[in-house]
């Protein structure tokens, strides 16, 4: 066992011998189904809290070299047939990337450390293998052939080059280069895991990682109840814990996700009866915010014990025409409808208001409704947030100009009822 080579099972035990716990591990259900095919490439991306990391720990418990049939026995991948079906059957790679890329730092050294850090493992597992020091792409092929075990490759934070090096396009491009290199058409890959809050970076018509799958918060397809806790289960552990449910709800619901599919796997079906499929909807709580309320008992913003809201007000002072107005019409209750095709799954390339506002989906500032394509603020907890990033003196114009506005609008109104 070691940090990066089959880390083991402890982190997801952590989560287990937890207080709180919702089983999401029939998720592994779905995984199991693209091992090993060409859909091996996952990429999940959602906001800070919202689990990512957990179902990471989860996966390489599960795949990664050991004993791990135990934890999962009793829980609810266990009633999923064939679910044992790759448990314990890999090596698994699982690097946090945020230990090695960070910021002003340059992102070929950093990639050389992480390569440098795996092979060094591997050699310890392995130490019959020749390998190159300098080409973790060939030389985790040698190892492949030597052990006859493919690698499950889990790869947490994977968009912390475009987080914390900002500024470094030349640094991205690299990075995106390298995993392609890595990752794609290598027959030593069973399966390819990435977790991150931005979805996968684009330049221009090219992405160097067109093989994966995306599911974000936006099109979590396949994977939309694993998006965070669901309705049912924050109503459960509230009867379990004798919490009002209701408060609950208003202060940490409001992530709107369905469950559509692209392409729709029943489109045959569709076809012969000519009645266009509705997808589900799934009402999403942020898991930080409730285990913390439950367990305490206090409802309150915890958003902000992980995040500072400059991290907020970052964006939304951005000079962009009309996107202080949004902010307030957002703030005030009100929907707004987006065009999410021109933002580039950065956090720099903004061509506009829309831009801004797709990013601060994926930063869990926003909510987003697929059918009317429409953005809001989905809680309490994030309203709070706002407020706090609105407080400058910057923002006193905007909300004057907005609150005279909405006067005007209540005085034509007024009028034309009168004339009725």
């Amino acid at each position: 066992m070691g940090k990066y080579l089959n880390p083991g099972c402890m982190k997801f035990q952590q989560v287990l011998n937890s207080e709180i716990y919702v089983d999401k591990t029939e998720m592994i259900s779905y995984i199991n189904s693209v091992v090993n095919t060409e859909q091996r490439y996952v990429c999940v991306s959602r906001p800070h809290r919202f689990g990512k990391t957990i179902a990471a720990n989860m996966l390489a418990a599960y795949y990664g070299k050991g004993d791990s049939r135990h934890m999962f026995a009793d829980r609810k991948i266990a009633e999923c047939e064939n679910w044992d079906k790759y448990i314990n059957q890999f090596d698994v790679i699982r690097v946090v990337m945020t230990d090695f890329i960070k910021e002003k730092k340059d992102v070929g050294a950093a990639l050389m450390k992480m390569t440098e850090r795996i092979l060094e493992e591997l050699s310890e597992a392995y130490p019959d293998v020749r390998y190159d020091a300098d080409d973790l792409f060939y030389s985790m092929d040698k190892f492949y052939r030597k052990s006859s075990k493919q690698f499950v490759i889990i790869i947490d934070e994977w968009d912390v080059a475009f987080r914390a090096c900002k500024e470094d396009k030349d640094g991205q491009k690299l990075y995106l280069d390298f995993l392609r290199d890595w990752l794609k058409d290598q027959e030593y890959v069973a399966l390819a895991y990435m977790t991150g809050i931005l979805p996968i970076k684009k330049y221009g018509q090219h992405s160097a990682l067109n093989m994966f799958d995306e599911y974000s918060i936006i099109t979590p397809m396949q994977l939309v109840e694993y998006t965070g806790f669901t309705e049912e289960e924050v109503k459960d552990k509230c009867d379990e814990y004798g919490r009002d449910y209701d408060r609950i709800k208003e202060w940490y619901n409001g992530y709107d996700v369905t469950d559509i599919i692209p392409p729709d796997p029943n489109y045959e079906i569709q076809k012969s009866t000519g009645e266009e499929l509705k997808p589900k909807h799934y009402s999403i709580y942020s898991p930080l915010s409730v285990v913390k309320a439950i367990s305490t008992g206090i409802i309150q913003n915890y958003w902000n014990k992980t995040e500072t809201y400059e991290a907020l007000a970052e964006y939304i002072r951005m000079n962009i025409s009309g996107l202080k107005d949004a902010v307030v019409f957002l703030m005030d209750g009100g929907r707004l409808n987006i065009d999410l095709s021109t933002y580039q799954n950065d956090m720099t390339s903004f061509h506009g208001r829309d831009d801004v506002l797709a990013l601060l989906i994926h930063l869990g500032y926003l909510k987003y409704n697929s059918d009317t394509k429409e953005v809001s603020i989905p809680n309490n907890e994030i309203i709070d947030e706002f407020k706090a990033s609105t407080k400058s003196e910057e923002w006193v114009d905007t909300f004057i100009s907005f609150r005279k506005s909405q006067e005007l609008l209540r005085a034509t109104w007024d009028c034309s009822e009168e004339k009725v």
